[in-house]
Formats: C-alpha cells, structure tokens, sequence
C-alpha cells in the first residue's frame, strides 16, 4: 500500500494502519489477556447498566461489541475501551422515560434513535472541527455533574437492595419514597444484597487484580440457584436470549424527534467530554497523543454502531480502560479480543445469566457510583479556587434538582457564564520591580515591589473587545487616578492583550484622549507590530503613534528616564 493511500486512510480511519501494521509475535499475547480481562469486567457492568438504563440484561452485551469494533478502526487512543457508562445511562433513562410512557418496544426504538442522533451529532462536530468542545466543560462542572449523576444513581438503586421498587423521578423525592417504603423491605433480597456487598468488598481487597464485579454476581448467582431463592421472592434476570443482535429499524412518532434531538446534543456534549477525559489521561501515562477531533468522529462511529446493534448510547469507559491498561493490553487489538469474548458470551453462555439476582446488580452499581462521586477532585479544586468549587456544587445541585439531562443545559450556561465573566472582567494589576527578581512584578502579589515616580505600568490580562472595552477604560483610567497628579506616562503591557477589535481600538484612542486632557501620555509596550497595523486598519494611525509604542517595558521605562531626567544627572546603568 504506497504512502498516500496510506495517509488518506490514515485521516479517515486512523486505527486501520496501526492494525495494518500490527506486531503479531510481539504485542498479540499482551493484548489477549487484556482483552479477556476488559471483557471480564465489561460483562456484569454491561448488565448492570443495562438495568440502570431501563433495558433488557442483553441490550447491554449488544452495546459492549460493535462500538470497540468501530472505536478500534477510527479511534486515535491505544488503551480506551468503549462500552456503556453510568452517566450515560442515567441521561439516557432520563430522555427517553417521559417520552415512552411506559411502552417497552418505544422505549426501545427511542434508545436506538437517541444514540444514533447522538452519534450522528459527533460526526458532524468532528468535521466542524469542535474537539476544542472537551475543553468547553471545565474540570469543576464535568466533578460536579458526575456528582450529581451518582447520587441518582445512588438513589435510583438503593431500592433493589431491599427488595421494593422506587417510582419517584427526581433525587429528593426518591429519598422521601425509599424512607417510606423501609418497612416493605423483602428480607431475602436484602440478606443478598448484603452478601454481595461483603463478597464485592473481599473480592477488591484479597484478589485486586480480579474483576470483582463478575466474581460477585458469579457467587450471588450461585447462591439464588443453589438455594432456589427466586422461589423465594427474590428478584432475578430470568431468561437472557442467545445469540447477536439483528438491525431493525425503530419506529418513533416525529413529535418525538425535537425532544431527542436536543437531547442527543447535550448527550453527545457529555459523553465526549468524559471520554476525552479518560482517553487523555491513559495517552498522558502512555506518553503519546490523541487527536481530539478525530475523537469525535470515533465516538460518533461507536455510537452509531451502539445503534445498528440494538444497544444504547456509550462512551469512553474507565473501569474497562484502566483494566486494559494495567492487564497490558498495548494496542486496541485488545478491544478486539473483549468485542469476540463478550460475542461468544452471547452465543454460547447465556443460560447462567439468568440466575443473577437483581440486587447483586444493584450492589455493582451502588460501588459504579460510589467511584463515579469524586471526592478528592473538589479537595484540590478548593485548595486552587473556592469559587470552582462552588460552580461545581451548582452542577451537583442542578442534576439533583431537575435531573441530568437538563442539568446539562445549566452545566453549559454555568460554563458560558464562567467564560463570560473571565473574559470580561480579567484580572489587572499595576506593576513593579521587586529586588532579586527581573521583570515587573504585581505590586498587589508582591508588597515590597518599587513603583516608579510620575510612571505607570498597568497590565490587563484578556482581549480588548466589545464586552469588555469600557470596563478596560473605567479600570485604566482609575489607576491613573491612584497615581496621583505627578503621573506623566501611563505604561500598558501589551503581551497578554491576545487581540483588540473596533470596539477596543476606538476604547483606546478614548483612553489616550482622556489622558492627554490630564497632561498623561499613553505609552504602548509589547506587540508593537501588531499595534500599529490594528491602529493602520481602523484609520487611527498617526505618525506621533510610533514613538508612544516601544518593543518591551524595560525599554518604555528607560524612554521615559531619559526623557524626565535632568540634564546633568548621569545616564542610566544597564
């Protein structure tokens, strides 16, 4: 295959070469006792999730085998494992529960269409070059809204355990349900239930390198079938049909299709945002990198795969990657092998599943959101900003109070907030030397540092544009003020100015206008190319500008030295 076909491919399906290229004798080995092991762990999550989802046991394994096939051709991440995540399922239930209004088969034609949409949604970004949008959710609103979505699961499971279903939709009221209904507590469920917790427990502190999950319901469902504790009223899957899923088509009502479509938007949103997240983390400790756009793409393939086999949405999964990459697995050949484990699951052993007590899922997923609800990451975000923290905490609250799907939709206006607000009103600061440090220096973050008689150096730390402009003014012309009636030279640091538009270059000559009345020149230090061309453009450009323009601020400083000092003072030492 010459080069260019090569390099075509490459950009279309980038996991084609490297499979392609694949070092059978060397990595194959690794990557099937990966592969095993994801799939391993993959099993009863799927399941699991599948529950939590509102699903049949086996749509999960049909969710679990296509999307690593297609994440494995088009994914530019070695070690990331896609399959059905807890946050993805909780969103989903939430779309597409109203919607179907208690119809199993448009329960299930709703699911299938959500995640096609979705992936559609992600393809397009892909191709409007939106990978910038994993960066769109910042790290205290995604802490946050997973918070959130692991309470309600939380909540939403706690009631398998103790044998009573719970009908509430909203976390408060589930609460309120799950107190009220404790007498009904089915005392088999529950003594299964506490055994699952116990074995779960024993099985992550005495067998670490074992999927606890699957040695979990493996045990529990030993017992239901030894002790015939389904005759006894406790819950269980009951039959799981064998063999693949086959396409179908889902047949949806069009009044249903705005609904799903806002929902898939915000459901794409959060699951690339999450799985970029893994997918970033496990390339850092590999040492190479993702290409965040291709990503997309990826994403959006798995999905629609997800849809063509009947499964649901899914996303970069990190229990599955984190055993993929501890098990050795070296290249998404590993996807491979759980994809072709997981099918022959399907085929061939489906007749245990039907044993597993639903309680013992509940416990998989109770511990899905205990690990989901990230404690440590809101501790180091308060040591770094309190108010992070509380925009976190707004997330949780809004995923507790109106549910996941639309917490999305204040998760995104908390961040356009967020962005507003750090780009209107950036930070400034007026500057000087402080001995022992070259440079100039905040006078604020630094007591001791040296201001300079009759001069000014101020910083502002943002763009000068229309939001902002008249704020730059109010804020410039206010430490012009401090300075007192001695000021001659007010100093800008252009460096952290990244642009200026119409609004800021017409702030600007106001600003100098201003100044001038009070026998103040503005100088200009930094970027003194890109100053004069912006002032060139808009017809503000005088040829007096030039000498009120200087490449940096040690150079500002030394103009206005050697114009201010006296005639037989010394020059100045370098």
């Amino acid at each position: 295959m010459n080069q260019r076909l090569m390099a075509r491919l490459a950009r279309l399906a980038p996991g084609v070469p490297a499979l392609l290229r694949y070092r059978f004798a060397a990595d194959f080995r690794h990557d099937l006792v990966a592969g095993i092991s994801v799939a391993a762990v993959a099993l009863p999550v799927a399941v699991a999730y599948a529950e939590l989802a509102g699903f049949d046991p086996v749509v999960g394994l049909y969710s679990c085998i296509l999307p690593l096939v297609a994440y494995a051709l088009f994914g530019t991440s070695r070690q990331l494992m896609v399959n059905p995540d807890a946050a993805t399922c909780a969103m989903i239930a939430a779309a597409i529960t109203p919607l179907a209004a208690g119809d199993p088969a448009l329960y299930g034609s709703l699911a299938i269409l959500l995640t096609f949409f979705t992936g559609l949604f992600c393809i397009a970004a892909s191709f409007l070059r939106l990978g910038a949008l994993a960066d769109f959710l910042s790290k205290p609103i995604l802490v946050g809204f997973l918070n959130g979505v692991a309470i309600s699961i939380l909540l939403g499971q706690i009631g398998k355990l103790f044998g009573f279903a719970i009908e509430s939709g909203r976390i408060i009221p589930r609460l309120l349900e799950f107190i009220a209904k404790l007498p009904q507590t089915h005392g088999p469920t529950l003594a299964v239930g506490l055994g699952s917790f116990a074995v779960l427990l024993l099985a992550r502190r005495f067998l670490p390198r074992w999927p606890a999950a699957l040695i979990t319901l493996v045990v529990a469902g030993i017992a239901v079938a030894v002790l015939k504790l389904d005759g006894q009223g406790v819950a269980v899957l009951g039959a799981v049909p064998a063999g693949l899923p086959l396409p179908r088509w889902p047949t949806v009502s069009l009044e249903h299709l705005p609904a799903l479509l806002a929902s898939a938007a915000g459901l794409a949103l959060v699951l690339f945002s999450s799985g970029v997240l893994t997918a970033r983390s496990f390339a850092a400790k590999n040492r190479y990198e993702i290409d965040v756009d291709r990503e997309f793409a990826a994403f959006g393939a798995a999905n629609i795969a997800a849809a063509l086999s009947q499964g649901f949405a899914v996303t970069g999964a990190a229990s599955r990657t984190a055993m993929a990459d501890s098990a050795g697995g070296r290249t998404q050949v590993t996807g491979l092998v759980a994809a072709a484990t997981i099918a022959t699951v399907l085929l061939f052993l489906t007749g245990p599943l039907r044993y597993v007590p639903i309680a013992a899922l509940g416990v998989v997923l109770v511990f899905a959101a205990f690990s989901l609800f990230d404690i440590r990451a809101l501790r180091d975000i308060w040591k770094i900003d309190r108010r992070e923290v509380g925009l976190s905490v707004l997330t949780m609250l809004g995923v507790v109070a109106v549910g996941a799907i639309n917490a999305i939709l204040i998760a995104v206006a908390l961040a356009l907030v967020r962005f507003v607000k750090l780009t209107a009103r950036p930070r400034d600061e007026v500057l000087g030397q402080v001995d022992g440090l070259p440079g100039f220096h905040s006078v604020e973050r630094h007591p001791g540092a040296r201001t300079f008689s009759g001069l000014a150096l101020y910083r502002f730390d943002g763009p000068i544009t229309f939001f902002n402009a008249a704020y730059f003014k109010q804020r410039a012309l206010a430490v012009a003020d401090a300075a007192g009636p001695e000021l001659q030279w007010f100093v800008i640091d252009a460096i952290p100015i990244s642009h200026i538009d119409v609004t800021g270059l017409y702030v600007l000559r106001d600003l100098r206008e201003a100044l001038e009345e009070r026998g103040i020149t503005l100088i200009l230090a930094g970027r003194k190319t890109e100053l004069l061309n912006w002032l060139q453009e808009i017809g503000l450009y005088r040829s007096e500008h030039k000498e009120h323009i200087f490449p940096t601020l040690r150079q500002a400083l030394k103009a206005y030295r050697r114009e201010t000092r006296p005639a037989d003072a010394p020059p100045d030492e370098e």
